[in-house]
């Protein structure tokens, strides 16, 4: 009797542990989810306040010309030591015909003087401008300036005041900090895939050329980021 006691309480010990287990480990995921989800409705509302502002945004025309966007919400502030990881976000590329693809997950990591951003949040937005910087950042580690030619974007209803360097570069680059939209150098900083944002967002391990270059559907998380870049630039115009 007394053994089989001692394996009764064995058992429930076990039962309660493992229990514990699963559900710390399900709330972690529910808490993974939500702060991707988040950073979604995040980069969706900063796209739509730089477009909001015409005179001060990004100009129509190249955000027509341009194949893929990277937008990183609410980076954080400081100056930061080479490789520390400080922001979080997602590539969206251009499909075949119209529209946008489904979001892939990205990181930001300083890399130079260069990259230190102040102010108390700031919000980062990239526009890959051709074949090449889309191959180049999709790579498993991708260094502006380094692997693809870079410029601070120009501002405004029109671009017909870019410079040479604009004109030319694979990567246009801005920053919004409290309202105030600006080209920024992000010269040295580095885009690496953010595979627990894609796991989250496809429910599986999914590489950024897989998500943004094949048929993955966006996840439902992902629609108001998709109903903006759409509603700006649905269509990619001629170069």
């Amino acid at each position: 009797m007394e053994v089989r006691k001692l394996m009764l309480a064995t058992a429930l010990v076990a039962l309660v542990i493992s229990t514990g287990q699963f559900v710390s480990t399900s709330a972690a995921g529910t808490v993974a989810n939500n702060d991707t989800a988040n950073r979604l409705n995040d980069a969706a509302d900063v796209l739509n306040k730089i477009m909001a502002t015409p005179d001060k945004g990004i100009p129509q025309d190249l955000l027509d010309k341009a194949a893929c966007a990277v937008i990183v919400p609410n980076v954080k502030k400081g100056a930061f030591i080479i490789g520390a990881k400080y922001g979080r976000g997602f590539i969206v590329c251009r499909r075949a015909n119209h529209g946008w693809s489904a979001p892939a997950g990205v990181k930001v990591e300083g890399g130079s003087v260069g990259f230190q951003i102040g102010g108390s949040e700031t919000d980062v937005v990239m526009l890959l401008m051709n074949q090449s910087a889309i191959n180049k950042l999709l790579s498993s580690k991708f260094t502006i300036g380094g692997d693809a030619s870079v410029a601070a974007g120009p501002v405004g209803r029109s671009s017909s005041a870019e410079t040479d360097a604009q004109l030319h570069a694979e990567l246009l680059t801005y920053s919004r900090t409290r309202g105030l939209f600006a080209g920024v150098s992000l010269q040295g900083a580095t885009l690496r895939p953010d595979d627990d944002a894609n796991k989250d967002m496809y429910g599986k391990t999914m590489s950024n050329q897989d998500v943004v270059l094949g048929s993955a559907q966006p996840p439902r998380s992902a629609a108001r980021l998709i109903a903006e870049l759409n509603r700006h630039s649905s269509r990619r115009s001629s170069e």
